[in-house]
């Protein structure tokens, strides 16, 4: 009898929206590992799947995503994509959903979004699956720390950086946001549950004469990174530039840069920075 190694089983991704979960698959399927993708209805471009295994699922049916990984020997689960929060009565659960919920407690779906996607792979957990961060599936996601591109930031930039650190910092623990523009001390936006681009198009709204300001996009102090890592590309560029930003500063090996020789070109080309720093580092290494 052989025995089927974790690596020779499929990798299951649930894609939500963009373009991250069909490279992910493209990349395991060239190490020679097979792939299985259930694609969120609501937020993926199904499109994107042809000519790979998957399956279309609607939120709430957790049910038939469980399934349909079970029947493709699915061990492995990478959570990868865009996606708006729903209301928890906007799911419309299957009977394997609301048991789930009422298993793991409504208080999961009541929290900020790491408090809802702890609920989620605890259930995926439970049911067997190893839930896989996608920094461990591929290399090159993540940036050491350093300048990665334009201008490196001034004094007042620095200063604007730490004030968002410090508010980022005190927002973690109640699981609000990963992200915050500051512009000339000033708190311009903090990222609620529209997420990151609508934040910066807010900001765009508010900002002020002179200088711009930077965007501060860092994980939450005991973020489970599997889940939901802060993200940016070459769109967040784009907003950034759109909203009138100097520069954006990410958590150096805590961030996904997608397609992160674009994105760091592009930044370059609007002469705007890209900081990988260590927050704790950085606010000890630039005066105050």
């Amino acid at each position: 009898m052989t025995t089927t190694t974790p690596e020779a089983t499929p990798l299951g991704i649930i894609a939500a929206g963009g373009v991250m979960p069909r490279r992910l698959a493209d990349d395991v399927l060239a190490s020679g590992r097979p792939v299985y993708v259930v694609a969120i209805r609501e937020f993926a471009e199904s499109q994107l799947y042809a000519g790979l295994p998957h399956r279309v699922v609607r939120l709430g049916a957790a049910g038939q995503l469980i399934a349909a990984f079970r029947a493709a020997g699915v061990r492995d689960l990478v959570m990868l994509g865009h996606a708006k929060r729903p209301s928890l009565l906007s799911l419309f659960p299957d009977a394997w959903t609301a048991a789930a919920i009422a298993r793991v407690g409504r208080g999961y779906f009541a929290g900020g979004d790491d408090t809802l996607l702890r609920g989620v792979t605890r259930v995926l957990e439970d049911e067997g699956f190893a839930v896989r961060g996608v920094h461990e599936l591929r290399a090159g996601l993540t940036q050491a720390p350093g300048l990665l591109a334009g201008p490196a930031p001034d004094a007042a930039q620095a200063a604007d950086i730490r004030r968002g650190i410090a508010v980022l910092r005190a927002m973690g623990p109640v699981d609000v946001g990963q992200a915050v523009v500051v512009q000339q001390g000033l708190v311009l936006a903090v990222e609620a549950i529209e997420g990151t681009d609508a934040m910066l198009a807010r900001a765009g709204t508010l900002r002020r004469e002179g200088p711009g300001g930077v965007l501060v996009k860092l994980a939450k102090p005991g973020q489970d990174l599997r889940l939901d890592m802060p993200t940016i590309g070459p769109v967040t560029v784009e907003n950034a530039r759109a909203s009138g930003l100097c520069g954006i500063a990410i958590d150096a090996g805590r961030s996904l840069v997608t397609e992160s020789e674009a994105t760091i070109a592009l930044a370059a080309r609007y002469g705007l920075f890209i900081l990988s720093l260590d927050p704790e580092a950085f606010n000890k290494d630039t005066p105050s």
